[in-house]
């Protein structure tokens, strides 16, 4: 099979997050045509999940390419970048960074707002909703196939899985899978800050507010509309939360037990909280992640190198995006955009992989908070 010039040929992209929408969006500015297909059966389907920050150096590199620079700008919130590193027993601050009035270095925005910028900019019917991706097949020397779970088909040129940690596209590349880290967070929301929870509010200030003890940590993160997220983090089997059978109450109970030794001010993380915890235990792909070169699929973020949650995974995510899509658009053929981008991309995830193998734990005693 001859691999087509990107300008002709079928792209498909699997996942619809801040990745995969980066990459249609800079391959549309090039006149280049592309399908997303995301298993939500819409936008608003389900809650995107915290707060980011965006790097110069990368993210904020890709939404440049993108177009979306000013955009991203106008809606993030620079006073985010404040960071405070809290005595577990409520002495007081061990380490507080406080943004400059123009600091743009990392800047922080909502992951539903970033993704709703990147939607908005793409044209209409680029993201087909409720396409819930099986797996991708195809015969050897064709273009790949991509199955459905409600057993339709589509056949590509490119197919670009940036549909995550337990991507199905990856299958097609690679044999890797992730694996727990030993490490878990339990999430925690709180609305309405100011009037609600003005002590929380208070404790936590305009960025992230982190706590560790060497068994335990705790990071807490300021998100747009008066909202904080609580994430305690432990080392704990992956199962913990369901093999328990406990209610709400109960974990509860079971969470004070553990940080029984912390301040009164600080368990109140644990005890005011609006809504039900969500167990997140952490995966990682095996470092070094590498495949063998496929013609016409390719891997980017969280599917192609799983890291834990340091502050880097959407950003090299982002990167990875605004990479492919250029090579595409300055490529005479597929496979040569896919050699060139993996030529760069590969290493790069690597490295950074190596470097955080095992970082998981550092949010434990605190070593692995930016800045701290």
């Amino acid at each position: 099979m001859t691999s087509p010039a990107p300008h002709r040929a079928r792209i498909s992209i699997a996942g619809a997050g801040p990745a995969g929408l980066t990459c249609a969006r800079i391959l549309q500015r090039h006149g280049i045509a592309v399908t997303v297909h995301d298993r939500d059966p819409g936008p608003d389907a389900r809650d995107q999940g915290g707060t980011l920050d965006l790097h110069p150096d990368d993210g904020q590199v890709a939404l440049r390419a993108a177009g979306l620079l000013d955009e991203f700008h106008a809606l993030s919130r620079p006073e985010g970048q404040e960071l405070r590193q809290l005595d577990p027993s409520g002495a007081g601050l061990l380490f507080h960074h406080v943004p400059e009035p123009d600091e743009r270095s990392k800047p922080e925005i909502d992951r539903g707002q970033l993704r709703a910028l990147l939607l908005r900019s793409l044209e209409p019917g680029t993201v087909q909703w409720g396409r819930q991706l099986a797996h991708v097949g195809g015969p050897v020397d064709g273009p790949p196939v991509l199955h459905f779970a409600d057993g339709t088909t589509a056949e590509a040129d490119l197919v670009i899985g940036a549909d995550g940690a337990f991507s199905r596209v990856r299958r097609a590349v690679s044999p890797a899978v992730p694996e727990y880290t030993g490490v878990s967070f339990v999430e925690a929301w709180f609305s309405g800050v100011t009037d609600r929870h003005p002590e929380i509010a208070e404790l936590v200030g305009q960025g992230s507010a982190a706590a560790a003890d060497g068994e335990r940590g705790m990071f807490a993160q300021r998100n747009s509309g008066d909202h904080i997220r609580v994430y305690l983090i432990r080392r704990t089997p992956a199962d913990w939360m369901s093999s328990t059978g406990l209610p709400a109450e109960g974990i509860r109970e079971l969470l004070l037990e553990e940080y029984a030794h912390w301040s009164p001010r600080l368990l109140r993380l644990i005890t005011d909280n609006d809504g039900p915890y969500v167990d997140r235990p952490i995966f990682a792909l095996p470092v070094p992640h590498t495949w063998d070169h496929h013609r016409s699929v390719t891997l980017l973020g969280d599917a192609a190198h799983l890291m834990p949650p340091l502050g880097v995974g959407v950003n090299l995510a982002m990167l990875d995006a605004s990479e492919l899509a250029l090579a595409l658009a300055n490529a005479a053929t597929v496979e040569d955009a896919i050699r060139g981008y993996e030529k760069t991309m590969l290493p790069r995830s690597i490295e950074t992989a190596a470097a955080l193998e095992g970082a998981a734990a550092d949010l434990l005693d605190g070593s692995g908070y930016p800045e701290s």
